[in-house]
């Protein structure tokens, strides 16, 4: 099911109303799903990779917390969030000032991702910090994925939500 932009992002609490909750495609959500944006952005961090492993490190934490937990939303969050050191890493690693697109965003699709009919602007040759800032934040973004807890607690949730 795709990521519902309709819901009143402002009060509903995500770990009370995890049926609300769509896992959606890539970071959909990812600064909008509360109490998780809230507990995970202060740790969120990319700019060394000395300052991306400790971020990447405490989020895989709290990934491992949630699943604990038994909190589905609050790993697939957190999973969200080592995605989004990723792809922010990666774009700041090729775009200088991290500007990917030319022009504003439409109005209509703020707080989605991507181009929306803006052109891309010429890549920069590559931060080395920053593509190993990416690096870092990869290798546990796809230790998330892999993680058997969190393929079993999201087939569990998909099947039970219909998600």
């Amino acid at each position: 099911m795709p990521f519902d932009y309709t819901l009143d992002f402002q009060t509903v609490d995500f770990r009370q109303r995890p049926e609300l909750y769509r896992v959606g495609k890539g970071e959909q959500g990812v600064l909008l799903v509360q109490p998780y944006k809230g507990e995970i952005l202060p740790h969120w961090r990319f700019r060394t990779p000395e300052v991306a492993r400790e971020s990447a490190d405490t989020i895989y934490g709290l990934f491992e917390a949630y699943l604990r937990a038994q909190d589905f939303v609050g790993a697939d969050m957190a999973r969200k969030f080592l995605q989004m050191g990723y792809t922010r890493a990666r774009r700041y690693a090729n775009h200088r000032g991290g500007k990917k697109y030319a022009g504003p965003v439409p109005a209509d699709k703020k707080g989605q991702s991507g181009a929306h009919g803006r052109e891309e602007l010429p890549r920069s040759p590559e931060d080395a910090v920053k593509a190993e800032a990416a690096a870092i934040f990869k290798a546990r973004w796809d230790e998330a994925r892999a993680h058997p807890g969190y393929q079993a607690q999201r087939a569990a949730f998909e099947q039970r939500y219909g998600k």
